[in-house]
């Protein structure tokens, strides 16, 4: 490493770019290998043989009846949202991607914000029993859990609450593909679960995901909102759309899910390294997966205090990036300050776990693209970091 760093003018810790976090894609050999098979079948898409086996094996490996492929996760919570007939108002987390809150505005329901515990980094059943008692409860409908960052806000305690308030309980767990809760794997908690499998996630698709549920006739509606014209038993729904998944898709999917547990491995090895790294740099640790009994470890997240370490985290975040390191902040701010939820004429809901997340929070980076030995690297720029606190402080003003 440079004697200074790159923002202090010196050069950077690494020549390139290192993503913050990702994805494992199978050896080409082996792409290769899938494809053909998929053009000797000259079948494409429209619920094939791999998208049949790749459902198959996600319903075993996650213990549900039913695992419903889709086009993205995107599209599968607003499938899930529609088979559900959910309307009106919906309470999720502020400090979550936005992905969920704008897939459940196409659905036409309104996101009411909840906190999470500041700890933890997850909604809790008492910060939704404060959004519920804050919005009028009896004008939401349902609860989405949102399950964040290899974590689980606990899903037994909020289908409890959502089943004690007369609400829907649905659970999103893009981030969530391996973990469990008490050793059951999520897939199982609410009424449906929907799992994303994109490019940056441990099990991916290139794009992709999937709805479980445990519910026959609901697994039924979501299989004829799938496709435009309808495909397995036929059940009557409001709606339909073409959320398919590709053969090509699921060719990916199945190396992947074969992968899944050298590359969760990888990923353990990762936290490991960077906890022996930053111990002993004041001001800096990472954040255990909160309410998990297994996690698949794909986010490492170091929390700050700023007095300690001597900046923050939005700090932090400029000085690695000038290092070519990709930390990014976990949350730049609660979606309840966003837009469009945050708009100027309606004041923020005080959310403070979230408002102490987005200042304290940074996700480190992990996955495929990133060795022990750049872990080694990323966090001796980070002691550097902290020790010329007082001229970055400087430089920066």
């Amino acid at each position: 490493m440079s004697p200074q760093l790159a923002i202090l003018g010196g050069r950077p810790t690494f020549a390139q770019p290192m993503p913050g976090r990702a994805g494992f894609f199978p050896a080409r050999e082996r792409f290769v290998a899938a494809f053909a098979g998929i053009f000797e079948r000259q079948y494409y898409t429209n619920q094939g043989p791999l998208a049949a086996a790749l459902e198959r094996r996600l319903a075993e490996r996650l213990e549900v009846r039913h695992a419903i492929c889709v086009t993205n996760g995107t599209v599968g919570l607003m499938m899930a949202a529609e088979a559900l007939g959910l309307k009106g108002r919906i309470v999720l987390p502020a400090a979550a991607p936005a992905a969920p809150a704008v897939a459940l505005g196409w659905a036409g329901l309104e996101p009411v914000f909840c906190d999470i515990d500041a700890a933890r980094l997850q909604m809790t059943a008492d910060t939704v029993a404060e959004a519920l008692d804050r919005a009028d409860g009896d004008a939401i409908a349902a609860a989405l859990g949102v399950n964040l960052w290899g974590g689980a806000g606990d899903p037994p305690g909020l289908a409890a609450l959502a089943e004690a308030r007369g609400l829907a309980f649905l659970s999103d767990s893009a981030h969530g593909f391996g973990c469990a809760v008490a050793g059951t794997p999520l897939g199982g908690f609410g009424r449906a679960e929907v799992f994303s499998f994109g490019p940056g996630k441990i099990v991916t698709a290139t794009e992709g995901g999937c709805v479980t549920t445990n519910d026959d006739e609901l697994a039924a509606r979501l299989r004829n909102i799938r496709s435009s014209y309808g495909a397995g038993r036929p059940v009557s729904v409001v709606r339909t759309a073409n959320g398919r998944m590709s053969e090509a898709q699921a060719a990916v999917a199945l190396l992947s899910l074969d992968d899944f547990e050298a590359n969760r491995r990888h990923n353990l090895a990762l936290r490991c390294a960077y906890e022996e790294g930053l111990r002993g740099i004041p001001g800096i640790g990472l954040v255990e997966p909160a309410g998990v009994s297994t996690s698949n470890h794909h986010y490492v997240i170091a929390r700050l205090d700023a007095a300690a370490f001597g900046m923050g985290a939005a700090a932090l975040a400029e000085v690695l990036a000038a290092e070519n390191i990709g930390a990014r902040l976990l949350i730049a701010a609660g979606l309840h300050r966003s837009f469009p939820w945050g708009a100027a004429d309606r004041p923020a809901a005080r959310l403070p776990g979230t408002d102490a997340a987005a200042a304290s929070s940074l996700c480190l980076p992990t996955g495929a693209a990133v060795s022990i030995e750049a872990v080694a690297r990323i966090c001796e720029a980070i002691a550097h970091a902290q020790r010329t606190a007082p001229a970055i402080r400087a430089r920066r003003e």
